[in-house]
């Protein structure tokens, strides 16, 4: 009996124990295998950077969820890979490295080349073609089938069946397509570059240097405002232009970035700047350093393509209110070739404080679109500073706009800026001005105010001096608080037109306000504000954005 008792325990225990050991196996083998699963997978990940950081292709992550593609290497649908946003090459994971090796990108200059060329053939690859290409060969539709087809050049963007692609065409001259006279082409770069190590600087043979419809276009834009919308804009500009034109602000200096400008034709160059109307005044300021620089016959026109919240300069001269990508960049170039060149008055902004024995210096700022002090100024005062602690809840344009509107309907309850004219003095080209009750004064250099209102016209029930942007005269207003300013922005009211003027002068004679220029709002106590013409920017007007107000109004612009 007790050797059964023996051998029963003795059986318990082996039980227990494998129990015990397929329990751990059933803890331990899941994570044994997600541990070398995220082994493997940040192993793949840290090769794949690598790839990425040595290459001279701009790859970037694509997957199942995102553009239907094939693979230039295997030829299979991608399920993870990666694109190239430069040439338009697209791997899956696995043939990266090979294709790395095995594809060249866009050559951003010609090497290796004898004499000075002024041409070059198409640069070939195959599949992946955009939806509603047409064969340059048969003119029938490109891409139509379900797997890796046809030829895109990434020069001229034209595209051929692979039926149709024969061996000429892999030797013919590529004519840079429709944007040709936008492109800076490869070889233009080398011929130059060789040049200058020459110390020789007669381009005008320099082919297309010489050719009459020339205007090379550089494309700045800044990734941090609006949406996202930088970032695939910079793509898509790389692949219809040389990548050289293309440059990021987060990464490079306006003024860097301009100096591009030296190596082509004088006063042919446009420049498109995708960002704010901040955005917008960096990069002139930066022109304005190469006028200081004496590069003066380098100054290129800027266009705009508006990316910010409020985007009211982009608003005057004819280029939306704001982009979303609801036009195709192809037509944004067209629409950049076909603007016509003007003028924009840019003004000194000078605060001196008062007291400290005038030992501080005076602050200076550049003005491109409107000065204020009162109540839109402490609504931008109030969300720059929320914005600040919070940058990532402020990434869209609608959001910001809340916010905009949240502040001022709480100003219109606490009303912090009132009997503002008791405590500014406020002088016309050296004429003292009478104020009537206010609580905000703005200066106006240009025609829209507020995101899209236009401020010195109000309800245009009343006859009011002409307005421009470029006529050396400033239109100051009164407002009678955030609620007036609502009003004029939905066109019930007129604002206190105070007058026009060369030269503003105000004077904060006690307490503390806010105030802003173009937006960049702080708080201020008493001084002397000065505003005086600076100088003049070259700007490109769009006339086919105008809205009916526009129309209504282009009298005043």
């Amino acid at each position: 009996r007790r050797g059964m008792e023996g051998s029963g325990d003795t059986s318990r225990a082996v039980a227990d124990w494998r129990l015990a050991v397929w329990t751990l196996c059933s803890v331990l083998l899941p994570v044994l295998i997600t541990a070398w699963c995220s082994f493997q997978r940040s192993r793949r990940q840290l090769l794949i950077r690598d790839i990425f950081r040595k290459s001279k292709h701009d790859w970037h992550y694509t997957d199942l969820f995102g553009q239907p593609s094939y693979c230039c290497v295997c030829t299979q649908h991608i399920l993870r890979g990666a694109f190239c946003s430069c040439c338009g090459l697209r791997v899956s994971e696995r043939c990266l490295k090979k294709a790395d090796q095995r594809f060249l990108c866009k050559e951003i200059m010609m090497r290796g080349t004898a004499g000075a060329p002024s041409s070059m053939p198409h640069h070939w690859i195959r599949g992946n073609v955009p939806l509603c290409s047409c064969c340059m060969v048969c003119k029938q539709q490109c891409g139509t089938q379900p797997k890796l087809c046809d030829y895109r050049c990434v020069w001229c963007q034209y595209t051929v069946h692979d039926e149709c692609m024969v061996d000429c065409l892999k030797t013919e001259d590529c004519t840079l397509g429709e944007f040709k006279d936008l492109i800076i082409p490869p070889y233009y770069l080398s011929t130059i570059n060789q040049m200058r190590k020459e110390k020789r600087t007669s381009y005008e043979k320099v082919v297309p240097y010489c050719r009459k419809h020339w205007m090379p276009v550089m494309v700045l834009a800044n990734t941090r405002s609006g949406n996202n919308m930088g970032e695939i804009l910079l793509g898509e500009f790389k692949m219809l232009l040389n990548p050289v034109q293309v440059f990021d602000l987060s990464k490079i200096a306006p003024a860097k970035a301009l100096q591009l400008c030296t190596w082509l034709p004088c006063n042919a160059v446009r420049v498109l700047v995708c960002g704010g109307d901040g955005t917008v005044g960096w990069v002139l300021d930066a022109i304005d350093e190469m006028k200081i620089k004496g590069q003066e016959r380098y100054i290129p026109q800027v266009a705009i393509l508006p990316l910010g919240t409020g985007n009211d300069l982009s608003n005057t001269l004819g280029w939306g209110a704001g982009y979303a990508g609801e036009v195709p960049v192809e037509q944004i170039l067209r629409n950049v070739m076909e603007a016509d060149g003007i003028k924009l008055d840019r003004w000194k902004v000078q605060v001196t404080n008062k007291g400290y024995y005038n030992l501080r210096k005076p602050k200076v700022f550049t003005m491109n679109n409107y000065f204020s002090v009162g109540p839109d100024a402490l609504m931008a005062l109030n969300f720059h500073a929320h914005r600040e602690k919070t940058p990532s809840l402020f990434s869209s344009r609608i959001i910001n706009k809340a916010v905009y509107f949240f502040y001022g309907t709480k100003d219109c309850l606490v009303q912090e800026c009132k009997d503002l004219n008791k405590k500014v003095e406020l002088e016309l080209d050296g004429e003292r001005i009478e104020l009537p009750n206010l609580e905000g004064i703005i200066v106006l250099n240009i025609g829209y105010w507020g995101g899209g209102c236009r401020l010195w016209e109000g309800m245009g029930d009343e006859p009011y001096p002409l307005a421009r942007h470029d006529d050396g005269l400033l239109e100051v207003v009164g407002v009678h608080g955030s609620f007036h300013c609502a009003q004029i922005q939905v066109k019930l009211a007129n604002p206190v037109r105070l007058g026009q003027a060369h030269t503003v002068r105000l004077i904060l004679k006690s307490s503390k306000m806010p105030m802003q220029v173009d937006g960049e709002p702080w708080a201020q106590g008493p001084c002397t504000v000065t505003i005086t013409h600076k100088t003049h920017a070259l700007m490109l007007y769009h006339s086919g954005e105008q809205t009916d107000d526009d129309d209504a109004s282009s009298l005043s612009e």
